[in-house]
């Protein structure tokens, strides 16, 4: 089959064609069946608008088993990994600080904005704790675990996701 005389497709803002993105659901209740994931969906379905190929999402209990899940998606070399829950200020919501050791550097203006977008709609934006960064060229993010936290959150992303991945992978020119 010929392609001569035929247009490439524009590369459309926003788009991650062929790569590759890993979920991280940290919840104690959905893990252990009591109810299900709601955000993972959400996130899923974002991605793949994206242009990602997603890997299964890992629902889990906060803790070390989200610490776990990250290190086992960082070896598969994802361009992106979504967290949701575990940023708050409950006991058992460890997400930071499994993220945390991970990042090699930290990019404060994603979370500044996703605060930002999500105190627009409620003061309660303001008491999570998330990250974002690279960990080598795998950018990582918490989002909060609720369905409109996440949705904010991923419409921050939105407009720079392409443009970060780019950057991380040396291929954005100066």
């Amino acid at each position: 089959m010929s392609t001569f005389g035929q247009q490439p497709e524009p590369h459309r803002h926003g788009e991650a064609t062929g790569r590759k993105a890993g979920v991280v659901i940290a919840s104690n209740r959905a893990a252990a069946g009591i109810y299900r994931d709601e955000t993972g969906p959400v996130i899923t379905d974002w991605l793949t608008e994206h242009g990602f190929e997603t890997f299964p999402a890992m629902v889990v209990p906060d803790g070390e088993p989200v610490g776990a899940a990250l290190r086992a998606l960082l070896t598969q070399n994802p361009a992106v990994i979504i967290t949701s829950g575990g940023t708050g200020l409950s006991p058992d919501d460890l997400t930071p600080e499994m993220t945390v050791p991970l990042l090699d550097r930290e990019i404060p203006g994603i979370m500044e904005g996703i605060r930002q977008a999500g105190l627009a709609k409620t003061p309660m934006a303001m008491l999570s704790r998330g990250h974002a960064g690279a960990a080598g060229r795998t950018f990582i993010v918490n989002l909060p675990g609720s369905p409109k936290g996440v949705m904010d959150g991923l419409s921050v992303l939105d407009p720079v996701i392409s443009h970060l991945c780019d950057q991380l992978e040396g291929s954005h020119e100066h």
